[in-house]
């Protein structure tokens, strides 16, 4: 059974985002892209910027969860202080349209697209084109959210063949957040 994701890597000047339709072997890309905001906006219509295209592309392609990157301890507060107010925009995205949402970190997600969780950039984005079968390469933040998307198919897939192998019920593939 096909479960369409949405990966989402959040940014405070671009957030990436991917769409996949996947049964945990093999992933069909629905879209992807950036949420690109401008700095001369106030922070507050940046977020809002990123609130509106995320509801759109959820409104247009129904995904059944969404998969976010867990934010990363930085040295720079003001740019951590920023990325958690996005990702709070993005979770109350995902809780207005009813979508759990599941929370990876960039070791997990490295680690099960590239198999190495210090991988650089330029190393997830060729393993998210060849898993995906893409013919170009996709923009950094584009793949990174790929990444993400495929990282919860992935590890929802075999969580769930597990739980049907001992007879139990299916946990989350991450901690979730539900609506």
């Amino acid at each position: 059974m096909r479960t369409r994701v949405l990966g989402v890597d959040c940014g405070s000047n671009i957030t990436g985002y991917g769409i996949i339709d996947s049964d945990g072997f093999s992933s069909l890309v629905v879209t992807s892209g950036v949420i690109s905001t401008s700095p001369r906006l106030s922070f507050p219509q940046r977020l809002k910027i990123v609130s509106d295209s995320l509801r759109s592309l959820i409104a247009e392609h129904s995904p059944a969860v969404m998969a976010v990157e867990d934010i990363f301890h930085s040295v720079n507060v003001s740019s951590l202080k920023k990325l958690g107010q996005v990702k709070g925009v993005v979770l109350l995205a995902a809780a207005d349209a009813g979508i759990a949402v599941h929370e990876y970190s960039p070791l997990e997600i490295k680690s099960g697209v590239v198999g190495y969780g210090r991988a650089e950039k330029p190393q997830v984005q060729q393993m998210v084109q060849a898993i995906l079968g893409l013919r170009e390469t996709p923009p950094e933040d584009a793949a990174d959210a790929l990444a993400v998307a495929l990282c919860h198919a992935h590890r929802a897939h075999i969580l769930n063949k597990v739980a049907q192998a001992s007879g139990k019920s299916p946990k989350p593939a991450a901690p979730a957040y539900s609506a």
